[in-house]
C-alpha cells in the first residue's frame, strides 16, 4: 500500500495544504495536484458523485504522487469504508457530536485492534488481492488517515473525550455550520468560532491527534501558529466562479470591439 504523503508531512511536523474539489473532471483533481497541493478533497457529503467518478478522481491525484480525502456522507459502514477501499488516502466524517458516535466511526473504520472493518481486500488499497493479507490489514490502519469533524457545540463539552480515543488521526474544526449551530450563520469572526477553533487545536494537540480546518491565505500563518498543521484552501469552484465573473467585470468596462485579450489569460 502507497504510503500517505499527508501522513508522513504531519508526523514530520510539516503543514499540509490541502485543495477542495466539487467538481467531476478528473483534470480538475490532476490540475490541482499539479500545482502542488499536497491532498486534493472530495466531496460526497453535499455532492454524491458516482462511484466510477471518485475512481478517477482518486486516480488522477494518485499520478501526481498525492493524496485524496474523501468527506463521506453520515450512513452506513458501507459508505465509509468504499473511498478507503478505492484507495483514497483518508476520510473525513462529518458532524461528530459525542465520544460513542467517534467510537462507532472507529469500529467501522479501522481493523482491528482499533476496530472491527469489514474485510474484502480485493479491492484496489488491497492490490485487488495481491497484497499480504496481514500486511494489508496493517498497512490500512497505520498509512489511511481518518478525521473527525467538529462543527457544532455540543461536542466541544466532550471533545477531551473524544480526542482521547485510538483509532483516529485528526480533528478537523469546520467554522460553517458551527456558525449557524450558534445563530450567527457565515460570521467567522464570532467569539464564539475563534474561542472553538482555538479549543479543537489544543485538544488535538494535548492527546497527540492531528488538527485541521478550512482558510485562506489571509490567515494561514495565524492558524499555523495556532497549531493547525493541516489547511483546506480553494476550492475548483471559487476558482472558477470567480475566474468568469472578472471575464465579465472587464467586459462590461469597455467596447465589444475593444476588448483586450488580457482577460483569456489566467
Amino acid at each position: 500500500m502507497k504510503p500517505s504523503l499527508v501522513l508522513q508531512k504531519l508526523r514530520s511536523g510539516e503543514n499540509v495544504v490541502c485543495f477542495k474539489s466539487n467538481l467531476a473532471d478528473a483534470r480538475v483533481v490532476e490540475i490541482a495536484a499539479l500545482a502542488g497541493f499536497d491532498c486534493i478533497w472530495l466531496d460526497q457529503e453535499h455532492i454524491g458523485q458516482d462511484w466510477s467518478i471518485l475512481a478517477a478522481q482518486i486516480w488522477a491525484a494518485q499520478s501526481q504522487n498525492k493524496d485524496t480525502l474523501v468527506r463521506v456522507p453520515r450512513g452506513s459502514y458501507s459508505d465509509y469504508v468504499k473511498p478507503l477501499e478505492m484507495n483514497a488516502s483518508g476520510i473525513m466524517v462529518p458532524h461528530v457530536m459525542s465520544p460513542e458516535d467517534a467510537q462507532n466511526v472507529i469500529r467501522m473504520t479501522r481493523f482491528y485492534p482499533l476496530g472491527a472493518r469489514a474485510i474484502d481486500g480485493g479491492n484496489a488499497d488491497g492490490a485487488y488481492t495481491a497484497a499480504d493479507f496481514k500486511q494489508y490489514l496493517k498497512d490500512a490502519n497505520q498509512q489511511r488517515f481518518v478525521i473527525l469533524q467538529i462543527e457544532d457545540p455540543e461536542p466541544l463539552e466532550q471533545l477531551e473525550e473524544i480526542a482521547s480515543l485510538e483509532g483516529f488521526d485528526m480533528l478537523f474544526f469546520g467554522p460553517g455550520d458551527f456558525s449557524q449551530a450558534i445563530g450567527a450563520p457565515g460570521d467567522m469572526d464570532h467569539p464564539k468560532i475563534i474561542a472553538a477553533r482555538q479549543r479543537v487545536a489544543e485538544v488535538a494537540r494535548k492527546f497527540g491527534k492531528f488538527a485541521g480546518t478550512t482558510g485562506g491565505l489571509g490567515s494561514l500563518s495565524a492558524y499555523q501558529d495556532m497549531g493547525y498543521q493541516f489547511i483546506s484552501m480553494g476550492a475548483d469552484v471559487i476558482g472558477l466562479s470567480q475566474y468568469c465573473a472578472d471575464l465579465m467585470a472587464g467586459f462590461a468596462n469597455r467596447n465589444q470591439k475593444g476588448t483586450s485579450t488580457d482577460y483569456y489569460k489566467a
